[in-house]
């Protein structure tokens, strides 16, 4: 058989890449920024939630321009603590594209998620889709930056005021992110960002909710110690969502080149696009021209008619390229075994639709100019192939 660099690997050509590239991997900021204050911490023995978390919660507010920002150990204990402290009940209306720790916060507060349809080009939950799914028990709305690309916070606010209902945001991968220039996290009553490692703001594991809200973020504070504001006399029911120092000191590390990284992403994003944008059948999420996406994700949409092969057997073909792509969100949450249950208003058939076609591409900070031409190298010699390939 023909071997050579036309011949796609699931045919028995080379790989593009000789080791796997990651779709994600944290760009770590320099040990010599964290080397001295790690040890300061060991022998200070104030492990967790001390001086270090403060000056992160101070750091990330002042980037945000919120009034408070409050260190967790998720964007998941984050938005728990919200629906809590917020004493919701009955329905919260949500996106079903979306990572399905957004459900789970809602379903361990005892409510019921009603999951509502996303916008075919941006992905983002669909304010329309709102408006249709509010009944008298609805309480809340949580919105999410898909992939980064922020929602339409000012059409969700409107609604949320007209019809008395709170609204927050699942802003885990918002950060860096801006809505007409303003950066994400000071949107509705409350953002809740994660710092996982896959994120463009890492503490390795953690989470921040910023709001402008002072008596939201005090309980906050309570709430993440168990609900024991330090009198060991518990206000409400709590857990343990506290930060750790080291967390803390790496976030604050991380702070300090988020700006540069999400340039690095951006860049890259407008380089894979110019080079795929020829290839027939590959779409791309719709940025508003006016905001910044802090593209924690990159993602594009296929269409197996114009691009000659399916999402599932172009995802087949990219892996044995040593390419590692991720099916994302797949299934949506409305179609997982854990809330196959619960209430979804409609068919929902564009987030169906985007979740069968999406597929994202690696991408992180510091990947290199190279490795995205060689994606997307592979990606047009697959597509040249695709008769031999099929569908």
């Amino acid at each position: 058989m023909e071997n050579n660099k036309n011949v796609p690997a699931i045919l028995g050509g080379e790989p593009v890449f000789d080791t796997p590239i990651p779709i994600t991997k944290p760009t770590m900021p320099p040990i010599s920024g964290l080397k001295k204050r790690y040890q300061q911490v060991l022998k200070s023995g104030m492990i967790t939630n001390a001086e270090n978390v403060r000056e992160f919660e101070k750091n990330v507010a002042e980037y945000l321009g919120v009034k408070n920002a409050v260190a967790t150990n998720s964007c998941t204990s984050g938005l728990m603590l919200l629906m809590k402290i917020m004493g919701l009940k009955g329905e919260v209306i949500l996106p079903s594209f979306t990572f399905h720790a957004t459900a789970h916060a809602v379903v361990w507060n005892g409510l019921k998620p009603v999951f509502v349809d996303c916008e075919p080009v941006t992905y983002n939950i669909d304010p329309e889709a709102i408006k249709k799914a509010i009944t008298p028990d609805t309480s809340a709305i949580i919105g999410v930056h898909i992939f980064g690309n922020p929602a339409k916070v000012e059409e969700l606010q409107i609604i949320a005021e007209e019809n008395d209902l709170r609204l927050m945001f699942d802003a885990a991968h918002g950060f860096g992110a801006k809505r007409n220039g303003k950066a994400i996290g000071g949107f509705g009553d409350a953002e809740s960002f994660s710092l996982s490692p896959t994120k463009l703001l890492t503490a390795g594991e953690g989470g921040i909710v910023a709001t402008n809200n002072d008596e939201l973020a005090a309980s906050i504070r309570v709430g993440r110690n168990y609900g024991d504001a330090g009198n060991y006399d518990c206000e409400f029911s709590g857990f343990n969502a506290r930060m750790s120092e080291f967390n803390a000191l790496l976030g604050i590390e991380s702070l300090k080149h988020l700006d540069k990284n999400v340039k690095k992403r951006n860049r890259a994003v407008r380089l894979y696009k110019k080079l795929l944008s020829n290839l027939p059948g590959i779409g791309f999420q719709k940025i508003d021209r006016n905001d910044q996406s802090s593209f924690k994700d990159f993602s594009i949409l296929v269409d197996q008619d114009k691009f000659g092969m399916s999402r599932d057997k172009l995802s087949d073909a990219l892996l044995k390229e040593n390419i590692v792509v991720k099916k994302y969100f797949y299934p949506p949450v409305h179609k997982q075994k854990a809330f196959a249950n619960y209430q979804v208003q409609n068919d929902l058939k564009h987030t169906i639709s985007v979740a069968d076609n999406a597929l994202s591409l690696p991408l992180f900070s510091h990947i290199s100019i190279d490795d995205v031409k060689k994606v997307c190298s592979a990606l047009e010699r697959i597509y040249l192939n695709r008769e031999k390939i099929g569908k």
